[in-house]
Order: C-alpha cells, then structure tokens, then sequence
C-alpha cells in the first residue's frame, strides 16, 4: 500500500470511527431519563385526573415531566403535584404564563398567582417556565418591551428564589420570545440564576438564525423541545416527519449540549399518550445506530 492509499484508509477509519461515536453519543442523549414530556397536561383529549396522567407516565417508562395546565387544572395542581411526588416522578418544569395586560409586579392575576401558592404548599423546588403574551409587546418601542420585560423577570426571580425554585424564559412568539432580546435581559440582570428554554415550534421565524442563536444562548441553555421541523411549518409536526429537525439537533449536539430535551404530547384533540410515544420513536429513528 503507497502512502497516498495509507493516508485515505486512515481518514476513511477516522470518518467511520467519529460516525460511530456521533451515533452512540447520540443514542445515550435520547434514552428516557434524559428526555422530559412537556405539554400533558393542557391539551388531552381524554382529559386524564392526575392519577390517570401519572399513570400513563409509568406506562411510557419516564421519571419526570413538565407542568403545563390550564385554568381547569389549578384545583388538583397540588394534588398531581404530591401524587407525583408519591410516585418518585419528578416535576422537572412548572408553566408559568405571564400577560402583561392582567398582571403586574406585585398583583399577578389568580391562575399565576396560584403557581406560587402552590408551589410553596407543596414545597416543591423546581424551574419555572415563563412565557409571555406575544401580542401585548407590539405597541411598545424596543426600550420599553426591555424594561418592562426586565422588571416583571426581576420580580418572578425573586420570588422563585425565595421557595428554591429558578427562572427559565420561554420562547413563546413575539418580542420576548426572540433569543438575541432573551439574553439582553439575562444580561441585564447578573445577580438572577436565569436560564432559557428553547422550542423548536416556536422557532420557524427564525430558522436563518438558528445556528447563531443556539450558539448564543447555550451558556443558559437548561432544556430544548424537540418537534419536527419544516420551513414551511406547520408548527406542530412529529419529531422525523420534517426535514430540518436532524440536522437541527445535530448542531446542538456538535456544541456539546447533552439536554436535557423536551418531548411534546401537543397536538389539540390528540391524545399525549400517543403522542409523546410517536415522537419518541421518530427521535429512535433519527439517530439510529444503523
């Protein structure tokens, strides 16, 4: 063998080594305990109680969850909470929807109070996810979206810090839920522990920038949702049913993000149960060993 055919064979072995690696990196990233179903709770068509949901959790083979709940969920909050907490299931992310209309620093509205009360009755040390009302910041110049963002942002930390708990922005559309104005309010308050969620469905506005942002914002990175991707949406498909979603991924995992990811059961009128277990296997499949 001359050395020309020496050296491509020890590239082909180096390129066929790191493939193999990348996969098995890869497959450890995807197992159950590192995955986290996110959006359960509000949109299930069977409208489970909090032991049918727990219940189905087991079923699926997790440990943990978000918490995402409507209106109609706040009298059994606590309940599921204790239950889950019975079960060695953890809470890993409690949902908090903030609406600058109705609330305000000191006089949040009473299904975003109720997160507090809860979580102080229950005693449970968790992130709290926060998203914003996208419409209220298109009145608002660039200055003020800022401030008041920081303010409100200022005050839920505080008072998250007071039960254990810690504060993750939520990309949820508009202003607030751009990356580049994200980090200008972690920036803007150093002595909060703040970190991001980012959501793949939330995110088809800004798919051009995507390597940029992800970059950007991984030192705060706690947790990223997973969904199938095309540019074209729509915004809510199974993870492996897109075409951008691999690729996507894989620049999260070249960064050195080991997750935790988020599995979405969202879909109006679907069953979560269903759901979480067809975009688990699309993921499976995605990064197939094969």
């Amino acid at each position: 063998m001359n050395v020309l055919k020496k050296a491509v064979f020890v590239l082909l072995v180096v390129f066929l080594s790191s493939c193999k690696s990348d996969k098995k990196e890869a497959s450890k990233l995807f197992k159950k305990e590192n995955l986290i179903p996110w959006s359960i709770v509000g949109f299930d068509v069977k409208e489970r109680t909090p032991k049918q949901r727990l219940e189905m959790l087991e079923r699926l083979g997790y440990k943990q969850y978000a918490y995402g709940y409507r209106p109609k969920h706040l009298p059994t909050m606590a309940q599921e909470w204790q239950l889950a907490a019975q079960k060695n299931i953890k809470l890993s992310a409690v949902w908090l929807y903030v609406n600058l209309y109705k609330d305000s620093i000191g006089a949040l509205r009473p299904d975003a109070e109720a997160v507090f009360k809860n979580l102080e009755k229950v005693g449970l040390k968790t992130q709290i996810w926060v998203g914003f009302y996208p419409e209220y910041f298109n009145d608002l110049t660039d200055a003020e979206a800022l401030k008041q963002s920081v303010n409100m942002i200022s005050y839920l930390s505080k008072r998250a810090n007071k039960l254990g708990c810690k504060i993750a922005l939520y990309n949820h559309g508009g202003w607030f839920g751009k990356p580049q104005n994200q980090l200008r309010i972690i920036k803007a308050l150093p002595n909060e522990d703040l970190g991001v969620v980012f959501n793949f469905h939330h995110a088809h506005d800004s798919l051009d920038n995507y390597h940029e942002n992800i970059k950007s914002l991984l030192p705060y990175l706690w947790s990223v949702s997973l969904n199938g991707m095309k540019a074209e949406g729509p915004k809510i498909i199974t993870i492996g049913k897109g075409n951008l979603e691999k690729q996507m991924i894989q620049q999260l995992i070249d960064l050195n993000y080991r997750g935790p990811f988020n599995l979405l059961g969202h879909v109006k009128g679907g069953d979560p149960e269903v759901i979480i277990e067809q975009n688990y296997q699309g993921l499976q499949l995605l990064f197939s060993k094969k």
